[in-house]
């Protein structure tokens, strides 16, 4: 790759990028063509322990800070990031094969977003007095201390900043572990917050597979786990975490309901549909892939559905005309494949979709099955990749017992023009986040994240804060104290 976003080494540590070629090598392959455009080396114990001791005495003066200064370190590094935000969607667009037309307003964007709202918030983080009679008592808002962050590969840029700009504003230091399949963002993410002024040590990335993140995981200097992933993943991180009981966030994977009612504007549910389905070619955790239509606007919706998706635009994710990209990687593509294959083999209508495109790289078609039942291999498990489950219903009751029926709970959505109903529906959804006649928007402001097995706590708005630090109470006797003996 000739670009001058490229990293220039492996790792991020101690406001400085590192290399260390002992470590096991990590191919980059650009997904639209299966080339080898970038190489990192997984992180040695060496590595991990630089990382996290640069990171450790970092923290304590980092702490010390004011939030006013911390803050403006942030919103700092939020210009920078927009200034540059060309260049940083390119680089995305090479790291996860998403388009241009998508990384260029959504994913530097919003990690920038991510740093100027924690930034802002920095100065406010205070605690409250309690009066008690003539004693009273205050509480102290604190840093947790080292915090580790552990990405997922279809985000890369968004989620080092939505971990990192509420883990710095609260004082903490982070270790940032990006996903082995999209490893060049965060590094990126890293300079520009050490340009901006963040002293070195407080935000390292270091590289590497799952042994590399139950490495950090395990560490005894390591006081917050943040994972962003799978649920057998999420499983494995959370147990390692409880064994010395840090603090976590989990945000895991979801198979969620998207529920079009027979009053809904249709034009409007299909583009909710297609948002929910085929964005990032499918890769997101939230994405509503079990798509409820009511029966009497099934075949309209089906119809509308099909007409749309010829707007789809194939190619170089580099050029701005193209709106879908490649999955990831060769694996994924695989194991999307092989998701279809099994929708077609259990008796699923497929509507349109349903092979490779005949060009280099991994592209999927967008595919679409109808006559979906929920016992169905590709209505109960999550694909993560452009196929869309739809499923017909014919009453209100019917569908949300439906729509429930899962151990997931990351997400939810439904469409009416009955604003009564909707929030009566979004009321008895059984997700984390959910979405009245739109679906996927995910502003800073809002708190984004899962019930069930879709995670715990919260990513993203005021509720971060409670997520990245702790309170302390202090009581103040100004009364004269006794005691029995």
């Amino acid at each position: 790759m000739t670009s001058p976003t490229q990293p220039t080494a492996s790792h991020f540590i101690n406001g400085t990028y590192v290399e260390d070629t002992n470590g096991a090598p990590i191919d980059v392959i650009y997904p639209a063509t299966g080339a080898v455009i970038a190489r990192v080396h997984s992180a040695t114990p060496e590595i991990i322990h630089q990382a996290l001791s640069s990171a450790k005495a970092a923290q304590v003066d980092w702490a010390r800070m004011s939030g006013t200064e911390r803050g403006r370190i942030l919103r700092r590094a939020a210009e920078m990031m927009r200034e540059r935000n060309h260049e940083l969607s390119v680089l995305e667009t090479y790291d996860t094969g998403k388009p241009y037309q998508e990384t260029s307003v959504a994913d530097a964007t919003s990690g920038a977003d991510a740093l100027e709202y924690f930034g802002g918030m920095a100065a406010t983080l205070t605690g409250e007095h309690i009066q008690l009679g003539e004693d009273w008592a205050y509480t102290r808002r604190e840093p947790l201390g080292l915090c580790v962050g552990i990405g997922a590969w279809n985000y890369p840029t968004q989620i080092a900043c939505w971990k990192g700009a509420p883990a710095l504003a609260c004082g903490n230091a982070m270790v940032f572990k990006p996903s082995e399949t999209t490893p060049l963002c965060a590094l990126k993410v890293a300079e520009i917050l050490h340009e901006a002024g963040l002293p070195a040590g407080l935000y390292n990335v270091v590289q590497g597979l799952g042994d590399v993140g139950a490495a950090l995981v395990a560490d005894a200097q390591v006081d917050k786990v943040s994972l962003t992933g799978s649920v057998p993943t999420g499983a494995k991180v959370y147990a390692a975490a409880a064994g010395s009981i840090k603090h976590v966030t989990m945000e895991l994977g979801g198979k969620s309901p998207l529920i079009i009612f027979d009053d809904a504007d249709l034009e409007a549910a299909v583009s909710g549909a297609i948002l929910g389905n085929f964005y990032s070619s499918g890769q997101v955790c939230s994405n509503g892939t079990r798509v409820f239509v009511q029966k009497d606007v099934l075949e309209p919706f089906l119809e509308r559905l099909t007409e749309r998706l010829k707007g789809v635009v194939m190619g170089d994710p580099q050029d701005p005309a193209v709106n879908f990209g490649p999955m990831v990687s060769a694996r994924q593509m695989q194991i999307v494949e092989g998701y279809i294959a099994k929708g077609r083999q259990e008796g699923a209508r497929l509507v349109t979709g349903g092979a490779r495109a005949a060009r280099d790289g991994f592209f999927l078609e967008p595919t679409v099955f109808a006559d979906v039942t929920d016992d169905m291999t590709i209505a109960r498990e999550e694909i993560f990749g452009p196929v869309m489950a739809v499923l017909s219903f014919e009453t209100e009751e019917e569908v949300m017992a439906r729509a429930n029926a899962t151990e997931f709970g990351l997400a939810a959505g439904v469409f009416t023009r009955d604003l009564v109903r909707a929030h009566r529906v979004v009321a008895g959804f059984e997700a984390g986040t959910c979405y009245i006649n739109t679906y996927n928007d995910a502003p800073v402001e809002m708190p984004f994240g899962g019930s069930k097995m879709s995670g715990v706590g919260r990513e993203n708005a005021k509720a971060a804060i409670e997520h990245y630090s702790q309170l302390k109470s202090v009581y103040v006797r100004m009364t004269e104290l006794e005691a029995p003996f």
